[in-house]
């Protein structure tokens, strides 16, 4: 993501439009977009600032809830696929993305071994012929 225009750029910004020139005069002078210009002064106007709004975050656990009972089911019956254990949390009234669940899984260090590959057989030698 990239970062917010400097305070600095948006305070000069604000005053040059309060000052009477017309906001894409402004994104002219300034090599901005009208857009931001606009944006800029319309959040002036309404709050006083024109900050930068927060950027990041973080995200809510949507199984949150359900960690316990998840960790349980897995451990219970191991070979459930994604798509099942989505099923199952649908039934639960608790809607997410296979992403979200395959996030618990790695995030609680739960992994699904595949079952190993049957031995293979290797070829007889060749044999020259006579």
């Amino acid at each position: 993501m990239v970062k917010p225009y400097s305070q600095d750029l948006r305070e000069r910004v604000v005053a040059s439009v309060a000052e009477g020139r017309s906001r894409h005069a402004v994104a002219k002078l300034f090599k901005l977009s009208p857009s931001a210009v606009i944006k800029w002064t319309k959040r002036f106007d309404s709050t006083g600032s024109s900050a930068a709004k927060p950027m990041g975050g973080v995200r809510r656990d949507a199984l949150g809830d359900q960690r316990s009972w998840l960790r349980a089911r897995l451990k219970e019956k191991p070979d459930l696929t994604l798509e099942a254990v989505r099923a199952e949390l649908a039934g639960r009234g608790i809607k997410v993305s296979l992403w979200v669940i395959w996030h618990f899984c790695r995030t609680e260090k739960l992994t699904f071994k595949k079952k190993p590959a049957a031995k293979r057989t290797t070829a007889p030698p060749h044999r020259a012929l006579a």
